[in-house]
């Protein structure tokens, strides 16, 4: 093995480790293991929500993108580039308050208990499952490039060595080893991309010297509509890939838990500057890599290779093999994050609430550890066949999951009137659409995106469905007020954020009620 690849192997040690540090306290309970305990501060729930939100797809699906389409592709840059403001602005608060005045444990759970039926989390526990792991074997695949290139082995080990190591520290450390592993991550994806983006940028010779060369090999790389003019007029199409990205985190389960585990609505504020500030060094970066592929290296077999070979262009080996890190990093934080994801709900949504209700906090745990690790040999077999574009894949399941679940969780915290026939209105009106849209390509007859198709079908089946089927009860009325207010929380709330306090806090306080009653008494 190349000494590029040791440091890489060192690399996926450390974090190896990192995630089993956290196994000690991920067996406390299910909200321990499942959310970290409602415990993350802003800096971790930034990071871990973009890495999370980001995949392999940047590194590997955006440049390839680019590559193919010139500057169109920016389009999907500039809806991502404001979707953790967008995220945590519109659910963040809200959520945070809800989810735990329901006692919900997962974005699954907390639909049912929001909508009060069933049925609810049936059918989002059965799209969900599927679309999380067909967007993890999305990720498998590029980490199975990423390795492969770093370490010289062939594709099919690089796979199962890199996703076991994923494995092992999900199933080991639980939320708190994904969450903090991906803060890491972050750091490295950065550091990684504006590396590489630098230098290309000086070979290159400027943004101006780019567009110039790209305008001498074809005039059309530079149009708004794509090589080619292949989206040309089709705003329909533009306006999607602005909105997939812009909005879409709204509707993944992954990210969305991401606001059930902050420690308090408090740190919603931090962590949308955190986010903001991080997206504005990383977005936009692998696109432009992509355009500055056409002229680096114009005959590469594979553009979702582009950034892998740029860095071994642009780098000597040893800091190549540092910033290909970024790669994995980016891929990494992805994967633990949906498999945990698939985890919970195979666990809590469906074993808890359908097999063994009575199932205690060990049990349930197990469960779910068996789950992610199931689930990441399934995804390991399915990935070697190598399906043919990381970017189609992970853009088929993030819209499909996106038109299937945005609409509900926007509904559940800002419209009374939504109830469980909307719900189950929009997340089947939403997914089967993306998935009729892409499977028939409609995009190029109807000149609509697939994701811009579901949403407005989603958005039309909640407000008809919920004008059918029963209100809304008065207790959730209550919660949902007082999910709006800063301090409005009940007596159950209060119970909830007292269990968090250390022990010793809770013996002194009873210390002094007793001291204090002694007292009383003594006067009376």
């Amino acid at each position: 093995m190349s000494l590029d690849g040791v440091i890489f192997i060192i690399y996926i040690l450390t974090l190896l480790m990192i995630g089993l540090w956290f196994s000690r306290k991920s067996s406390e309970s299910s909200e321990q293991y499942l959310l970290g305990g409602r415990s993350l501060g802003p800096a971790v729930t930034a990071m871990t929500m973009q890495t999370t939100a980001m995949s392999g797809y940047m590194f590997m699906g955006a440049p390839a993108l680019a590559f193919q389409y010139g500057w169109y592709a920016v389009w999907y840059a500039i809806g991502d580039a404001g979707g953790s403001i967008v995220n945590l602005s519109v659910l963040g608060k809200r959520m945070r308050r809800m989810s735990e005045l329901l006692g919900a444990l997962s974005p699954i759970e907390y639909l049912e208990k929001r909508f009060e039926h069933a049925s609810v989390r049936v059918v989002g526990s059965i799209i969900s499952i599927v679309f999380l792991f067909a967007y993890v074997c999305a990720q498998f695949i590029a980490a199975g490039k990423a390795m492969a290139t770093l370490t010289g082995f062939p594709y099919e080990m690089s796979l199962i060595i890199g996703i076991s190591v994923i494995i092992i520290y999900t199933v080991a450390g639980g939320y708190l080893a994904v969450a903090y592993t991906a803060f890491v991550q972050g750091i490295i994806m950065v550091a990684g991309v504006v590396g590489i983006g630098v230098l290309a940028y000086i070979h290159v010779g400027g943004l101006t010297s780019l567009n110039t060369a790209l305008g001498n090999i074809d005039p059309t790389y530079l149009s708004i509509w794509g090589k080619d003019l292949a989206f040309y007029g089709q705003w329909g199409v533009v306006l999607g890939a602005i909105l997939i990205f812009s909005i879409g985190y709204m509707g993944l389960p992954h990210v969305v838990v991401r606001h059930m585990s902050m420690q308090s609505t408090k740190t919603v504020k931090g962590a949308i500057l955190i986010g903001a500030i991080w997206n504005q060094f990383f977005i936009f970066v692998p696109y432009i890599l992509g355009l500055a592929g056409i002229l680096l290296i114009p005959t590469i077999s594979d553009p979702e290779m582009i950034i892998t070979e740029l860095a071994y262009t642009l780098f000597p080996g040893f800091f190549a093999a540092l910033l290909l890190s970024a790669v994995m990093s980016a891929v990494m934080s992805t994967c633990d994050s949906l498999l945990i994801q698939a985890g919970t709900i195979l666990s809590r949504d469906v074993y808890q609430r359908f097999i063994n209700k009575n199932a205690k906090e060990k049990t349930t745990v197990l469960v779910s550890r068996l789950c992610i690790l199931g689930g990441g040999i399934v995804g390991i077999v399915v990935a070697i066949f190598e399906p043919p574009s990381i970017f189609g894949l992970a853009v088929f399941a993030f819209g499909t999951l996106g038109n299937a679940f945005l609409v509900p969780y926007v509904a559940s915290v800002y419209s009374k009137k939504a109830n469980y026939i909307g719900c189950l209105c929009a997340m089947i009106g939403g997914a089967t659409t993306n998935i009729i849209w892409t499977s028939m390509d409609l995009e190029a007859v109807t000149g609509l995106h697939p994701f811009l198709a579901g949403l407005l079908v989603s958005l039309i089946g909640m407000i008809i469905g919920s004008r059918f089927g029963r209100k809304p009860s008065q207790p959730i009325l209550t919660i949902f007020e007082q999910s709006k207010n800063k301090r409005s929380f009940s007596t159950q709330f209060d119970q909830n954020i007292a269990r968090s306090l250390a022990p010793e806090a809770k013996n002194i306080s009873k210390f002094l009620a007793k001291e204090s009653g002694s007292v009383r008494n003594s006067f009376s």
